[in-house]
């Protein structure tokens, strides 16, 4: 096992390296004048704009200009952004704890209601519950998380008042910012508020959040209401299962101990997809419902056209997807040490 999980490791530099390189070679569709316009901070410099060309190794070869950047990276500098107006790493790292905080909080539900009511659909196979589990999945599967999102805020938000709407958080002005007190431990205010002792924050953010989780549970979780149905069906006309059964065991401990154990495999895998999906679909979710998050600063800055944050998000998500696709490797590992000697 232990020598799996080094294998694994290992494997994030290479493979984060191999993604820098196909990041920054994007960048060559552009022009050296387009590259370089995303470098300009104000009117002072666009009037410099050849020399900011020749600084940043715009108009040199491309591993001349991976150089460059390699080696600003390396140093934690990924460049200025317009859109935030501050560094580039500042920003992702004042914003990603946002974006990380909504899919957490999105990915529990998903997987729990995605296993609970595949199961549940697998065991009742064609009666009334089977059927509505896959009215659902296909509904999850043919609504765009925009389109959903915007009925939600319409009803939800305009018409019926249930929930509040997109936009800056209620307390926010008044306990983070004008208070000096209030530490940020983690960046996710629903946990730095219970340690600040100020739970009105997370009760406040907990209600913002109702319609961007709800909106991404019901767009994530038919997948894996899908994948377990058909895995639960799979597993209870096994040969185990009908050993377990030939042997007088409860019904009970056949489909829970013996069935749904090995359905939850692939779950394993798709669950570290499906925060995966969370984290990139944030630009979406985000910019819908207002989410201070990393997701929407990225959108406004491909708007903005500003190169060096659509790259610094462009490598965190990079990052984000090998070290969770690294993890669901090791887990799925460990509950199948089979993979161990792949």
């Amino acid at each position: 096992m232990f020598t799996f999980i080094v294998r694994r490791l290992i494997q994030i530099p290479v493979v984060m390296f191999v993604l820098s390189i196909m990041i920054v070679g994007l960048l060559q569709l552009l022009s050296p004048a387009q590259r370089a316009s995303g470098y300009i901070r104000s009117e002072q410099q666009a009037a410099h704009l050849d020399q900011i060309i020749r600084d940043k190794g715009f108009d040199q070869p491309f591993p001349v200009q991976y150089g460059k950047w390699l080696g600003s990276a390396l140093h934690g500098d990924l460049g200025f952004s317009k859109t935030s107006s501050a560094p580039v790493l500042d920003t992702i790292a004042q914003r990603l704890p946002a974006t990380l905080e909504l899919a957490i909080l999105a990915a529990i539900p998903i997987i729990l209601i995605g296993v609970w009511f595949g199961t549940l659909s697998a065991l009742h196979k064609d009666r009334p519950i089977d059927q509505i589990m896959r009215v659902f999945t296909v509904l999850g599967y043919s609504l765009p998380t925009f389109v959903l999102g915007i009925l939600f805020l319409k009803f939800l938000y305009g018409t019926l008042g249930w929930a509040p709407g997109p936009g800056q958080l209620d307390t926010i002005n008044q306990f983070t910012i004008l208070d000096p007190s209030f530490k940020r431990y983690t960046g996710m205010l629903t946990v730095d508020g219970l340690l600040n002792g100020k739970p009105a924050v997370t009760l406040d953010v907990l209600r913002h959040l109702i319609l961007p989780v709800l909106t991404l549970t019901i767009v994530s979780s038919a997948n894996i209401i899908k994948i377990m149905r058909a895995q639960m069906l799979e597993a209870l006309t096994s040969d185990f299962v009908r050993t377990a059964r030939s042997k007088g065991l409860p019904e009970r401990v056949v489909t829970g101990k013996h069935a749904r154990r090995n359905a939850l495999l692939p779950v394993v895998t798709l669950s570290g997809f499906t925060l995966i999906g969370l984290l990139g679909g944030s630009i979406i979710t985000e910019t819908i419902f207002a989410y201070p998050g990393v997701g929407q600063w990225a959108a406004g800055a491909a708007g903005n056209f500003d190169v060096p944050a659509v790259i610094g998000f462009a490598l965190a998500s990079a990052v984000i997807v090998v070290l969770i696709s690294t993890a669901t490797d090791i887990l799925y590992g460990v509950v199948d040490p089979r993979v161990r000697f792949d």
